[in-house]
């Protein structure tokens, strides 16, 4: 008797991104069977199983990839930043403008004053353009509130932005971004209040799925990211960190010792920290738009990372300062260009890798029997167009979790 299943998407090709086979992991004729949210079979149109399938979709022979997947993001904030995007195109450097208390610190204070409901419409109207770029996950962090109730109420939006979005949101608490007014004075008191008090609370709501830090000098010292990663991982919950982004601070040897996910932008690591990312399984999460948008000039070591086999994921960064960049085809044509990624790597950054920074890759990341039946179907003719064409709509259909 045939097995039952929801869905079969037939006539189409798949780019599986599933490593050991040949480029893309591509099949074709291919196709895929989907039950209960999740894929239950992939591969070649010639040997689909017997099946009853409820409802069939012909995909005119289109490209079916994993959704994609934007593993860095901090979706959720008040207000934005255009005249601060004014003031660095006339040559006003970023750490300027953040000692003079513009930077993270604007954005927190009109973070702290939008209601959540404001700051869910906000961050759903962002989340359109990544939705719209094939994302079916997106990662979001804190850190725009920089005390207990506002870090609480970023996380509860971004767990909402979830459900109203029709994404899977991945979480992540990042109370030491920057240092609130209110604690200029204080330093050692607020970094305590965020290890002690309110990364337990989140965490006691089930807000937090990570936990991040920004390890730069004008931000926070890896002794203190120590103590937070400490703190975390006692709680049971895995690391990621914002480093070496404006100078080689060993934020990436940081990450690799405490066992990070991930290490994020690392424009300036040494060999000495991608070895040790390579050692701890740290994957590389490289953010253009940010590189983009500050004009930098030193591009991360995309060719240390191949080398010692460090992966490296691709996202947007998107955030009010850095980098407004609501697009992910756009970051993965800008991973290519300005950082000399190949197209093959670029969609594997958005794809296996960036599960891989999320903790995710049982879960997503590749069109694999077993995983949810998160997709995206292209009008391209060959995979490599997700990255050739720049603001030029691509995306035919996405699925989360089979609809």
């Amino acid at each position: 008797m045939a097995e039952r299943f929801d869905l079969l998407l037939t006539d189409c090709r798949l780019a599986t991104m599933a490593q050991g086979g040949g480029p893309w992991g591509a099949i074709e004729d291919g196709a895929i069977l989907i039950r209960d949210g999740r894929l239950a079979w992939v591969g070649p149109r010639a040997d689909l199983p017997a099946h009853d399938a409820a409802r069939t979709e012909r995909l005119g022979g289109r490209w079916v990839t994993p959704g994609l997947i934007d593993c860095h993001t901090h979706l959720v904030f008040g207000g934005n930043r255009a005249h601060e995007f004014e003031r660095r195109l006339t040559g006003v450097p970023y750490e300027q403008i953040a000692r003079e208390g513009g930077g993270i610190v604007s954005t927190m204070t009109a973070t702290r004053a939008a209601p959540e409901d404001d700051l869910l419409a906000s961050a759903l109207d962002r989340l359109s353009g990544l939705t719209a770029t094939g994302v079916t996950t997106v990662e979001i962090k804190s850190g725009y509130g920089l005390n207990l109730d506002d870090e609480l109420k970023m996380l509860r939006v971004a767990r909402r932005v979830g459900a109203a979005g029709g994404v899977r949101v991945s979480t992540s608490f990042l109370g030491l971004h920057a240092l609130p007014p209110e604690h200029r004075e204080s330093r050692s008191a607020y970094v305590d209040l965020m290890i002690d008090e309110v990364l337990p609370a989140a965490h006691a709501e089930g807000l937090v799925d990570a936990v991040d830090a920004y390890c730069e000098p004008i931000a926070f010292t890896r002794d203190e990211v120590a103590r937070l990663f400490d703190r975390a991982r006692s709680l049971g919950l895995p690391v990621k960190l914002h480093a070496d982004q404006l100078s080689n601070g060993g934020g990436g040897a940081l990450a690799a010792a405490h066992g990070a996910l991930s290490a994020d932008h690392v424009e300036h690591i040494d060999e000495a920290g991608v070895v040790a990312m390579a050692a701890s399984g740290t994957v590389a999460v490289l953010l253009p738009g940010a590189f983009l948008m500050l004009r930098e000039t030193t591009p991360p070591p995309v060719d240390l990372f191949r080398r010692h086999g460090v992966a490296m994921a691709v996202a947007t960064d998107c955030n009010p300062g850095t980098s407004p960049l609501a697009s992910m085809t756009a970051a993965l044509n800008l991973a290519c260009v300005q950082f000399r990624l190949t197209p093959e790597e670029a969609v594997a950054g958005a794809t296996r890798h960036a599960a891989a920074a999320l903790g995710l890759s049982a879960e997503i990341g590749t069109l694999e029997a077993g995983k949810a039946a998160d997709l995206a179907a292209w009008d391209v003719e060959r995979p490599a167009e997700l990255c050739y064409w720049l603001g030029k709509p691509l995306l035919h259909r996405r699925w989360r979790a089979g609809v």
